[in-house]
């Protein structure tokens, strides 16, 4: 095994930090304090609890055959339509209802293809008998 060059590794060092500046030769330790430590502790805490929450969120369920994230099912489930007052417990209507707040019937007739004009609150004027 060869034997380090310490001069070199001086020399090394030295160019180094003049081209750089002094901090990057510096050991990290030497400036590491209580305080640091602290707050370091406290950032390795929330990027966990951060992280914890990505993880739960990506999780996949099993419904029907199907893997669903579980970010994707919305747990306080509604189970009639604002639009056409119509019951529904239909898988898909969930989705429906998440992102357009109607059901797959009302999304195919009055959403489908003016999602825009139905984001800025446009719904339709009739009444449950009209459907």
């Amino acid at each position: 095994m060869k034997k380090k060059d310490w001069d070199y590794i001086a020399k090394l060092e030295k160019a180094i930090s003049k081209r750089y500046g002094s901090a990057t030769v510096r050991n990290p330790r030497s400036t590491w304090d209580d305080k640091k430590e602290e707050d370091y502790l406290i950032q390795i805490k929330e990027f966990d609890k951060k992280e914890l929450k990505t993880q739960e969120q990506s999780e996949k369920i099993e419904l029907n055959g199907t893997y669903i994230s579980k970010r994707f099912i919305n747990r306080t489930r509604e189970y009639a339509c604002p639009v056409c007052l119509t019951y529904s417990t239909k898988l898909k209507d969930d989705m429906y209802m998440s992102k357009f707040e109607c059901c797959h019937h009302c999304y195919v007739q009055w959403v489908e293809g003016r999602e825009e004009r139905w984001k800025t609150g446009w719904r339709p004027l009739q009444t449950k008998s009209d459907f």
